[in-house]
């Protein structure tokens, strides 16, 4: 199956870019799932992490869709978007587009997901997610 060629999306910055290694491909090269579901976790952490003012857990993949295979090489771009909050849980969107041939700028988009994490205290505990008018320190 192709993947028709898109570019990565205007005016947003990614949150993790990275370029697969050997290690994390099979003998052919493609890349295991795995592995890109562990980058979309670290990628989906960073903006809960911000909104949450501090530790966050991962406490449920809503959805995931490998849309295209990932090759060794590829450079890959995660865009994370909070999408809901809750009380104690932050809600984020994570979309992966991988840059297949730098020099003719060959982009797809990849992977899709969802994932929801909880707001913790130091004891590890659910904690009240603070209002977005909260004053940090």
């Amino acid at each position: 199956m192709a993947a028709e060629s898109t570019s990565l999306p205007a005016g947003r910055i990614p949150e993790l870019r990275v370029v697969p290694m050997p290690t994390a491909a099979n003998p052919h090269g493609d890349v295991f799932g795995g592995w890109i579901m562990a980058q979309v976790d670290i990628a989906g952490s960073l903006p809960a992490v911000r909104r949450a003012n501090g530790r966050v857990a991962t406490i449920a993949v809503n959805s995931f869709v490998f849309k295209h295979p990932v090759f060794v090489g590829d450079l890959l771009s995660f865009y994370a978007d909070v999408v809901k909050v809750g009380n104690t849980s932050i809600t984020v969107r994570v979309e992966v587009y991988a840059e297949r041939n730098r020099l003719q700028a060959d982009t797809v988009k990849v992977t899709e997901a969802m994932l929801t994490y909880v707001a913790t205290d130091d004891q590890r505990r659910p904690r009240p997610v603070p209002p977005l008018n909260a004053d940090v320190t």
